[in-house]
């Protein structure tokens, strides 16, 4: 800073004004000093002004799994909104979401010198009584069952799989079946709880669950057992990737979508609309969670009254060719509820 001062002729306190940012300057000396910068290859000390402002400008985001179209769009969202609010993003990924890992992710943000976290935690964890967060860390959590406890941001599970099963209905289906997620995720568990329900008002038998685990290649292993039986016309598959290999196996059996079985899938990823056919799925306000996340963490640093509780985003569901009425013939018959197995699911 010395050197800049000596080389534009002013003072360290003038060039500590031009390097903040300050208004206080006339153009003419601001310039002088921006040539002397340039020319010297100065630039200010961020650790330094973080350390005098008692911020450091940075969010931390921790995640427990990059692999999911899901918390890839949301980290996205989330660098994206931060960015605009002049934010940078620290990402510390987790392998194994258990206590520890979370105690150790909190640390190791702690060294990096972060002003807040957002924890994208898919996964059951935050409402089991023995996983807590660090109280003295400005937290948002996101895609979690974390109630009450903490401030949480999240998609409208519920009434985007309702949608989807009454969309289903709706076109004369008899029930629907369900391409379910991995038993330890939140939201998949959200989607089947709401699949369930959906049906269950309406008086419809829910068949027994098919599972998954987010893949396209689990999609179509479920597929296959899902194509031999004539009883099943409409499937709503938890995410879209899944749902792309639900209908290459349906393909491959000869059943036709949506002429034999309609798919629906949710989340309405980029590629949805060209798959064959179009994929009819319900579209997840991505951007709207990182927003909401956010602006959550800098109320929360700001002191302005963030509360606990969920905040949810809504859902939309986006019909296209993949969904259609069922065929004449089975529009009559029986129910398809005693294809449950010993545990609520189709093996």
């Amino acid at each position: 800073m010395a050197d800049v001062a000596r080389l534009a002729g002013v003072s360290s306190q003038t060039v500590s004004r031009v390097s903040n940012g300050y208004e206080n300057v006339n153009e003419e000396t601001r310039q002088q000093v921006l040539a002397a910068m340039k020319e010297l290859g100065y630039r200010p000390n961020s650790a330094a002004r973080a350390l005098k402002r008692g911020e450091f400008r940075t969010i931390g985001v921790i995640t427990f799994n990059l692999s999911t179209t899901g918390n890839m769009r949301t980290l996205e969202a989330i660098a994206t909104s931060a960015a605009q609010e002049g934010y940078a993003v620290t990402l510390l990924p987790v392998a194994v979401p258990t206590q520890d890992e979370v105690r150790g992710a909190f640390s190791r943000l702690g060294e990096l010198a972060v002003d807040a976290v957002i924890v994208i935690m898919e996964v059951h964890l935050l409402d089991a009584v023995t996983v807590s967060l660090p109280p003295h860390v400005q937290v948002v959590v996101a895609d979690s069952d974390a109630g009450d406890r903490y401030s949480v941001v999240d998609t409208d599970q519920a009434g985007g799989a309702r949608a989807a099963v009454r969309h289903l209905l709706d076109l004369g289906h008899r029930t629907v079946w369900h391409l379910a997620g991995p038993a330890e995720s939140f939201a998949a568990q959200r989607r089947a709880d709401a699949w369930h329900t959906a049906l269950t008002e309406e008086g419809r038998v829910p068949p027994a669950l098919v599972r998954g685990d987010w893949s396209a290649e689990s999609g179509y292993r479920a597929g296959l057992l899902l194509a031999d039986r004539e009883d099943c016309t409409a499937v709503f598959a938890a995410n879209d990737q899944m749902a792309l290999g639900l209908l290459r196996a349906l393909h491959e059996r000869g059943r036709k979508v949506p002429d034999d079985v309609s798919v629906i899938g949710f989340d309405d990823i980029p590629e949805a609309g060209s798959f064959v056919p179009p994929l009819t799925t319900v579209h997840q306000d991505f951007a709207g969670v990182g927003r909401l996340c956010v602006e959550g963490v800098l109320r929360r640093m700001r002191h302005e009254g963030a509360e606990h509780g969920t905040r949810l985003v809504p859902t939309k569901l986006v019909v296209r060719d993949s969904t259609a009425p069922p065929p004449a013939d089975s529009r009559q018959g029986g129910s398809a509820g005693d294809v449950a197995s010993a545990d609520g699911e189709l093996h």
